[in-house]
């Protein structure tokens, strides 16, 4: 079972972190030329499918992470620093995600849906802004996921 539930959590970690360096690293400097509509709009249906994607990658965390602590390292205690890093900075960022989600993401499809492209490309570089800490933030987690283990 312990296989099991590392394999997925490392799963749900990868598509999260891997799509957020998709978006930050690859797909916003090519959309960087496109008309300001164009680049919006495609930012809105891709946002879209990804962020429900990050919230299956969400619950896939919790539940596999939550399922170790306490099905196969007996709690909180039994648990070494790294995964006590790794839980702070993976609720770290989804509270961060909460907040992308709730405000700059429905004021900027809310703008959007008015033709406010000015206040919607507003939005997205507070998306933007989120993504990347986010971005850096899933790194250093994935890092500690990765070596752990192996600190001592």
């Amino acid at each position: 079972m312990a296989g099991v539930l590392i394999a997925l959590h490392a799963e749900a970690a990868v598509i999260w972190v891997g799509g957020m360096f998709f978006a930050y690293t690859i797909l916003r400097p090519a959309t960087g030329p496109m008309a300001g509509p164009d680049r919006l709009n495609l930012w809105r249906r891709n946002f879209k499918a990804f962020f429900a994607v990050v919230w299956a990658a969400i619950v896939v965390l919790l539940a596999t992470g939550y399922g170790m602590i306490f099905g196969i390292m007996g709690g909180f205690a039994g648990a070494g620093l790294h995964i006590h890093l790794m839980q702070a900075l993976g609720i770290a960022m989804m509270l961060l995600f909460f907040h992308l989600y709730f405000a700059p993401w429905k004021r900027l499809k809310r703008k959007l849906d008015a033709e406010d492209y000015q206040g919607a490309a507003a939005d997205l570089g507070q998306i933007r802004r989120i993504v990347g800490t986010n971005l850096i933030l899933g790194l250093i987690t994935v890092s500690i996921g990765a070596s752990g283990r192996y600190w001592g």
